[in-house]
């Protein structure tokens, strides 16, 4: 899978500060940081429309991005991004740099293909589970793939697929299997759909025949002792 070239354009900034956030964001720049890589971090400011359309994509949050800082470019993956509780809006962003030669742990979206075509997906009353959408990966900046596909066209009822399954790209690994099985969790589960049982309506309760009655203590409620 080759890896394609994403680039995301910012510019320095100076002041810092809560009350200097808020005005960056009323001129409709982004507040951002850069950290790591050996050097000292340093705050950008990112054009919040370029910005938003560039989020609407899935390899933003996953791929290595050209970040153009002042004409520079350095290499950096998406850290934490913030945004307003109901706005379309958002706040923040944390940059890591990334440097060539060391390996780096990221999340990456898995695929899913042939669903559809699989035994399990044509049958009725199987239900396709994916229990996973993402999974953390190791590998050199160079190794790290966009997404990872998980081909189905072979599930069956009753199969499930762990992460020990998936084929990777030459170069990455999943950390979570080095430390032992129970680290390798399902990432899809074909099984039975579950049938809801129609409630059952409670009879309506009989009339309590009169022998069962318990009779009452003589003098309640009989007749009155004779004088």
């Amino acid at each position: 899978m080759a890896n394609i070239e994403h680039k995301l354009v910012a510019s320095s900034r100076k002041e810092e500060g809560k009350g200097a956030s808020r005005r960056l964001r009323r001129s409709g720049q982004v507040p951002a940081i850069v950290y790591g890589g050996h050097q000292d971090p340093l705050s950008i400011q990112v054009e919040h429309n370029h910005l938003w359309h560039v989020a609407q994509n899935e390899w933003f949050y996953s791929s290595i991005l050209s970040l153009e800082v002042d004409g520079k470019v350095q290499k950096v993956l998406l850290r934490d991004m913030q945004r307003h509780p109901y706005k379309q809006q958002i706040m923040h962003l944390d940059f890591q740099r990334i440097s060539e030669n060391e390996a780096l742990r990221a999340r990456v979206p898995l695929h899913f293909l042939n669903q559809e075509k699989s035994p399990a997906g044509k049958a009725a009353g199987v239900v396709v589970t994916h229990e996973l959408n993402e999974v953390e990966v190791s590998a050199l900046p160079k190794d790290l793939p966009e997404y990872i596909e998980v081909d189905l066209s072979d599930l069956k009822l009753g199969d499930v697929i762990h992460l020990s399954q998936l084929r990777l790209p030459a170069g990455v690994t999943i950390p979570a299997l080095a430390h032992g099985k129970e680290h390798d969790l399902a990432v899809v589960i074909a099984k039975h759909a579950r049938v809801e049982e129609e409630p059952v309506e409670a009879p309506e309760s009989a009339e309590v025949p009169a022998a069962k009655v318990a009779a009452k203590p003589e003098g309640e409620g009989g007749d009155a002792k004779k004088k």
